[in-house]
């Protein structure tokens, strides 16, 4: 980090001195969480410059136990005396709370003991003005794939770095250095009044892994220049192939109903699958919280306990839950280190390519772009607005547009028929494209 910033042993001595202040005024137990960023963000769109931010945030919150009940409360100000403010509003709040049996921190002898580091922080020096060259190079990729592309939304650089520190009264605190960096760009194309857009990104922990800004713009210009002339379709039943950039929601629902919050609520449409078959043999999850670089990389969860490398499912399988030490409680099981989410969830692809996954499918929809949010999380029912390419043959015919595919989860998970090997790797879940034996599909 910079100087004038917080630096760990700073932070370290901010968590310490508040663990002591919410223990002399009579919290039970007591966690606190401090950190803090900076970041520069441009933006240009036809050649001049139209958002330059600069930011640095500060974030302190703590959280006190009087037995059976817990008050939380937080601030920006990282000096001693909002500190000390702060710990006696969140003991305030504990004391008038309604008790809860599940509350406390997470078991002592779960707590995470090996800190290695998993080159989470590569600051990229680098002026606002390269930026905006950046930016301009990305943008003029993009418009020059065609003429047709006569507009743009604009094309973006951005770069953050941070620092946090996580610490409990069962003694341990843990922090480390992150960093992350993006370019996007999204562009317009005409053709006979009709109008189409679309845009591409690459964000990394690392500037070297980034795409570079020629090949962003490209992409996004291309990907544009793809959905001209797009068409409605009849409504059908048939095969659909999820792009890898989307396919990363059917994951995120899949693990939303086997994490902690949804099974105690008894509001998933997995509830009771640990050990059970809910998937295709195609569909293997490994969770990978020690990734170096990884985007949710980490030693240890979000109350300090040990995170660990597993099979969450294995061909179609649930081999494990998703549980906060609440969660776990609530459930009568321990803690499964996710306190604040998976760990970098891997899928494992096949052989086959995008190209490849086409020609299997033969006729069917390969959707690009879903609209809405439109899943229910108890019942699984699942429908979203699209747009994309129909396929006939084997091969991409034309665009399409205005269309609804809709299924239920629970059938979707067990009709994965391949996962392609064009790794999405913009995130924390890493997937191919995902081919389906069949959905609805319906014209808007």
């Amino acid at each position: 980090m910079k100087k004038n910033q917080f630096d760990l042993e700073q932070l370290k001595k901010i968590a310490d001195h508040t663990l002591h202040y919410a223990k002399s005024i009579g919290a039970t137990a007591s966690e606190v969480e401090l950190s803090y960023g900076t970041g520069k963000n441009v933006s240009v769109r036809l050649g001049e410059l139209e958002t330059l931010e600069i930011n640095r945030d500060k974030g302190f919150s703590v959280t006190l136990y009087n037995g059976q009940r817990k008050g939380s409360s937080n601030s920006s100000d990282l000096s001693m005396q909002s500190i000390e403010d702060t710990v006696e509003a969140a003991f305030n709040i504990a004391r008038y709370t309604a008790p809860d049996p599940f509350f406390d921190l997470a078991d002592k002898n779960l707590m995470a003991t090996n800190m290695q580091d998993l080159d989470l922080y590569n600051a990229w020096e680098i002026s606002i003005d390269h930026m905006i060259d950046l930016a301009k190079t990305c943008e003029a990729s993009a418009l020059g794939v065609s003429q047709k592309i006569t507009n743009s939304e604009g094309a973006s650089i951005s770069s953050s770095e941070g620092i946090f520190i996580y610490a409990n009264s069962h003694g341990f605190m843990g922090g480390y250095p992150t960093s992350r960096h993006s370019i996007g760009c999204s562009v317009i194309a005409e053709e006979k009044s009709m109008m189409q857009r679309d845009y591409w990104y690459s964000s990394a922990r690392h500037v070297e892994d980034l795409e570079s800004v020629e090949s962003v713009g490209k992409l996004a210009g291309t990907r544009t220049l793809s959905r001209l002339g797009a068409k409605k379709i009849q409504t059908c039943h048939a095969p659909v192939i999820f792009e890898a950039p989307i396919a990363t929601g059917l994951i995120s629902s899949l693990i939303s109903a086997i994490s902690g919050g949804n099974l105690y609520r008894q509001s998933s449409f997995l509830l009771n699958s640990l050990g059970e078959k809910v998937a295709s043999d195609q569909l293997t999850i490994e969770e990978d919280p020690f990734l170096l670089r990884g985007d949710a990389s980490s030693m240890f969860d979000d109350e300090g306990v040990a995170t660990n490398s597993r099979l969450l499912v294995n061909q179609g399988t649930i081999n494990g839950y998703l549980l906060s030490s609440y969660s776990a409680r609530k459930l009568g099981m321990q803690s499964t280190g996710n306190a604040g989410g998976a760990h970098n969830l891997i899928v494992k692809t096949g052989n086959e390519n995008l190209k490849d996954l086409i020609k299997q499918m033969h006729k069917g929809l390969f959707v690009t772009e879903l609209l809405g949010h439109g899943i229910n999380m108890v019942t699984g029912d699942y429908s979203r607005g699209a747009a994309g390419f129909w396929v006939e043959d084997g091969v991409i015919a034309y665009p399409v547009e205005e269309i609804t595919i809709a299924g239920n989860m629970k059938d979707m998970l067990k009709q994965i028929l391949a996962i392609g090997n064009d790794v999405y790797r913009n995130g924390s879940k890493h997937t191919g494209s995902i081919l389906l034996e069949s959905m609805s599909i319906a014209s808007s």
